[in-house]
């Protein structure tokens, strides 16, 4: 072991090794921290030990910044986690919808909700409709005209969705719930887009949900009824949302 005397008296020059081995240990138990905070694949851990052990034995090698944290499902901490547009797009509809419906004093006829998909407007189908019809009635139209201003007032698809109850349909204009759904969900659009000169019809479509998306357990006559229903979906719009 190396030493030199200074001043009459020996002093070890390897001294430095406590420091660097205290330092190292910290670095150590840093990566380990972090680690515990994140999720990562085993491949991706694999390739940190190795590039721990290179940094910490003076090899060569990757380092912990040459990774490809890019590689793996899960991002590593310190990485931005991607954010969707249409998150922040839905975010901003939603607002936009239930500041709507406040004003209008809607809030005991429309319920308004948020999925993967966008904001849905959603309306029971005994205000819309009488039992087993399609025909929308008079008393709802004005509702439903304002939920047209609305809409008119965004750029995003619209997604008319029909909903019903379990319970068998069967008289002269219908065999099944999915033929009644239907009838529904495409007498709204026509509504919005014949009677009320929507522009941009192509945006605006229907689809039939017969009983097959329930909202609630099909077991008494009051859950049937908020399984009968009409959804508008404002769809999320990734385009409009990016140019903000």
């Amino acid at each position: 072991m190396s030493r030199k005397k200074i001043g009459g008296e020996e002093m070890r020059t390897d001294a430095w090794l406590g420091t660097f081995a205290d330092t190292m240990t910290l670095l150590l138990t840093f990566f380990v921290l972090l680690y515990s905070f994140s999720t990562v694949d085993a491949a991706k851990f694999k390739q940190i030990a190795t590039s721990l052990q290179s940094v910490l034995t003076g090899e060569t090698g990757k380092s912990i910044l040459d990774l490809n944290l890019k590689s793996g499902e899960v991002p590593l901490v310190g990485e931005p986690v991607p954010t969707t547009t249409a998150g922040k797009d839905t975010e901003d509809v939603y607002q936009k919808v239930q500041s709507f419906i406040k004003k209008k004093k809607l809030e005991g006829t429309v319920v308004i909700k948020t999925d993967s998909r966008g904001v849905i407007i959603q309306l029971k189908a005994n205000i819309l409709f009488q039992s087993g019809k399609v025909e929308i009635i008079d008393n709802s139209k004005p509702v439903l005209d304002s939920i047209n201003s609305l809409i008119a007032t965004l750029p995003n698809d619209i997604v008319i969705e029909g909903h019903t109850d379990n319970l068998p349909i069967s008289n002269n204009e219908y065999t099944n719930n999915w033929q009644l759904s239907s009838s529904r969900a495409l007498n709204v659009l026509e509504y919005f887009v014949n009677v009320k000169g929507q522009k941009n019809p192509e945006r605006f479509k229907s689809i039939a949900c017969g009983e097959y998306q329930p909202i609630a357990p099909n077991n008494s006559e009051v859950n049937r009824a908020l399984n009968r229903r009409v959804n508008i979906l404002i769809v999320a719009n990734e385009k409009e949302a990016t140019k903000k």
